[in-house]
C-alpha cells in the first residue's frame, strides 16, 4: 500500500467522432505529465467526444472505440489512466470508464445515473449501470463517479459504504451562467455526507451548442477549494496526495484559478463555442453582415477575438434606407478590428425584385413584404460569399429578438451559427462595453476599444424602412429582457408575471409573439448556450400549439 499518490488531472477538448484523434490526445497527454504521475484522469466519454449522440446506435462506431481503448491499453505501462468511452456489454452500451494500465484494462465502471432533462438524453442511448463498487489502485480504493452520478447521494454513498478512500469525478458537464457555483455546492454536498475529498475534472471546448468550460477543482475532505484549473482552456494539472495518520488522503494545496463573471464569462464562452465550430467543422473563417449596429459589431469582435482578424470578412450591404451613420460605425468598426471590410449594394437587387413581383402587390400589401425583401436580397449575397470562399456565414440575432420572432427567416437569420443566440439584446450592450475596455484573455483580436461609441448609444434599427427604431415593433429592451426571462427560463405564464409586478398586457403581448415564432426558431442556426434555458436543444415546444395559457 502506498502512502502517497501522484495524480494528473487532463482537462482537455476532444472532438466528437475522431476516436484516433482523442486517442493521439490522451497519449499526448500522458507523454507531457510529469514522469512520476501514477494517475491520469480524463474527462467523460474522452475517446469519442461528449455528446456522441446517435454514433453509438452504430455498431462500426462502437467497434472503433473498442478496437482503439483495445490498442491503448496494449500499449499502456506503469502509468495508469481513468478512461471514459462508451461500452458494449453483455448486449448493451454503457456510459463507462476504465482503469487501463500494465497493458491490460484493469476494472470498468459504468454510469448509474443517467441525465435526460435540458440539453441530454443519456437514456435514449445508454443503459444504467449498477451502483458501482470501489476501484483498488496501488493498495487503495479509488471511488469513480461519472458526472451525473455526482448529482445524487446514492452513487458516492455505495462507493463510501464499499470503503473508497477518496471520490473522482469525471465529466462533461456543460457551461451555463452559474453552473460552476451548483457544481461545487453538489461537490460539497457529497463530501459532507461521506467525508471523502473530490477530484473533478471536466471537459473543456465546443460542441455544437454545448460549451464545455473547464473548470476542474479538488475539495478537501471539509469541502475546501484546494484547486480550481482555469476557465474555457485546456489543461494539465499535477497534484500529489499523501495519506494521513488517521487514514484519509490530503491534496498538497494547488493554484486557485478565478472564476470569471458578468459579461466576461459570457463572452469568453461564446469566444470558445465559436472558435471550436469554425474549426473542428474545417471552416476558413467566417462572412458576416456589417450593418453599423450592435449585434453585427459584437459579432464581429467576437469572431475576430476567436479566429483572428485574416478569417474574417464584414460586409455593408446599404440600402436607400441605410443612413451614413451607420456606413460610418460599419467601416470604422471594421478598421478598429483589423478585419476586411467590402461594401455590396442591394439598392438595385431590391428595385429588381419590386419590378417583378410588382403585379403580386396591391396598395394594401403589408409593408412587411417590402422590408422583407431587402433583408433576403442580404442573405442571398452573404451565401453566395460563402459559396465563393467557403467561409460560414456567421448570424447576428440577439435572444430577444430570436424570442420574439424580430428576425427574417432566409434574411438575416440565415447563417451556419450565431453567437448572440442565447445572449438578450441587454446583455449584448453589456458585453459590447467589457470587450472595449477588456482584451479577452487567448485572443486574437487587437486591444483597446473595438466597437464606436456611436453604435453603443444609438437607438437600434434595422433600417428597413425610414425611421424605423426596434421600439416601434417591440416594447423597451430592459423591460422586454425581464419579461422573456420570466416566460423562458422561468415558465412564468402573463399571471406569475402579474404578480411579480410586471405590466400584465405586455407580459401577454410578448407571450404572443414567442408563441408564435416557435417555427422561425426551428429554422435557425445553432448558437451557444449561455442560459439555463436556450433554444434548441433545451427548450422544445411544439410548432402547431393551440395552448394559449
Amino acid at each position: 500500500m502506498t502512502n502517497k499518490l501522484h495524480i494528473s488531472l487532463a482537462q482537455l477538448n476532444p472532438i466528437v467522432g475522431d476516436i484516433a484523434g482523442n486517442i493521439v490526445m490522451a497519449k499526448n497527454a500522458l507523454a507531457k505529465v510529469p514522469s512520476n504521475t501514477e494517475l491520469v484522469v480524463f474527462p467523460e466519454l474522452f475517446v469519442t467526444g461528449y455528446p456522441p449522440e446517435d454514433l453509438v446506435l452504430k455498431p462500426s462506431f462502437m467497434q472503433a472505440v473498442e478496437d482503439a481503448v483495445h490498442g491503448f491499453a496494449l500499449q499502456s505501462g506503469a502509468m495508469h489512466v481513468l478512461l471514459p468511452c462508451p461500452w458494449r456489454h453483455n448486449g448493451k452500451t454503457y456510459n463507462a470508464v476504465h482503469l487501463i494500465g500494465d497493458g491490460k484494462i484493469q476494472a470498468t465502471r459504468f454510469k448509474y445515473n443517467l441525465p435526460n432533462y435540458g440539453v441530454f438524453d443519456e437514456q435514449r442511448i445508454f443503459e444504467s449501470g449498477p451502483l458501482p463498487a470501489p476501484i483498488p489502485f496501488r493498495g487503495n480504493t479509488l471511488g469513480v463517479m461519472i458526472c451525473e452520478d455526482c448529482w445524487f447521494p446514492d452513487v458516492a454513498l455505495a462507493l463510501k459504504n464499499g470503503g473508497a478512500d477518496c471520490l473522482i469525478v469525471v465529466n462533461a458537464s456543460p457551461f451555463e451562467t452559474g453552473k460552476l457555483e451548483r457544481r461545487l455546492e453538489v461537490a460539497k454536498a457529497r463530501i459532507r455526507e461521506t467525508g471523502l475529498p473530490l477530484i473533478y475534472v471536466n471537459a473543456v471546448g465546443g460542441q455544437d451548442e454545448i460549451v464545455f468550460d473547464g473548470a476542474s477543482f479538488i475539495l478537501n475532505q471539509n469541502g475546501d477549494s484546494i484547486l480550481r484549473v482555469g476557465e474555457f482552456e485546456p489543461d494539465l494539472v499535477h497534484t500529489v496526495w499523501e495519506k494521513t495518520p488517521t487514514g484519509g488522503w490530503l491534496c498538497g494545496t494547488g493554484e486557485i484559478k478565478l472564476h470569471r463573471e458578468g459579461p466576461a464569462l459570457i463572452y469568453q464562452a461564446v469566444m470558445l463555442g465559436l472558435r471550436d465550430y469554425v474549426t473542428k467543422n474545417g471552416f476558413p473563417g467566417i462572412v458576416l453582415g456589417m450593418s453599423g449596429g450592435i449585434d453585427s459589431a459584437i459579432s464581429a469582435a467576437i469572431a475576430t477575438d476567436a479566429l483572428g482578424p485574416d478569417a474574417v470578412h464584414c460586409v455593408m450591404m446599404p440600402s436607400k434606407y441605410t443612413s451614413q451613420d451607420s456606413l460610418d460605425d460599419a467601416a470604422e468598426c471594421s478598421a478598429a478590428l483589423g478585419v476586411s471590410h467590402d461594401s455590396v449594394s442591394i439598392t438595385d437587387i431590391v428595385t429588381s425584385f419590386e419590378m417583378e413581383l410588382s403585379h403580386h402587390f396591391t396598395p394594401v400589401t403589408p409593408d412587411i413584404t417590402h422590408q422583407n425583401i431587402q433583408s433576403r436580397a442580404r442573405g442571398v449575397i452573404l451565401m453566395a460569399l460563402s459559396n465563393s470562399s467557403g467561409r460560414m456565414v456567421l448570424s447576428t440575432g440577439n435572444k430577444s429578438e430570436m424570442a420574439t420572432g424580430y428576425a427574417t427567416l432566409y434574411g438575416d437569420m440565415c447563417g451556419g451559427f450565431n453567437v448572440l443566440k442565447d445572449i438578450y439584446k441587454t446583455d449584448v450592450y453589456k458585453m459590447a462595453a467589457w470587450r472595449n475596455a477588456h482584451r479577452p484573455e487567448g485572443s486574437f483580436g487587437p486591444a483597446g476599444p473595438v466597437i464606436p461609441e456611436r453604435i453603443m448609444t444609438k437607438a437600434p434599427t434595422a433600417e428597413l424602412k425610414p425611421g424605423q427604431k426596434d421600439q416601434d415593433s417591440l416594447p423597451p429592451y430592459d423591460e422586454l429582457d425581464a419579461v422573456l426571462s420570466g416566460l423562458i427560463e422561468k415558465d412564468l405564464d402573463p399571471a406569475g408575471l402579474d404578480a411579480l409586478g410586471f405590466n400584465i398586457e405586455t407580459a401577454k403581448r410578448v407571450q404572443g409573439m414567442v408563441d408564435r415564432a416557435e417555427y422561425k426558431r426551428r429554422q435557425s442556426a445553432p448558437g451557444v448556450k449561455i442560459t439555463p434555458r436556450a433554444f434548441g436543444r433545451e427548450r422544445r415546444y411544439p410548432i402547431t400549439n393551440g395552448y394559449k395559457g
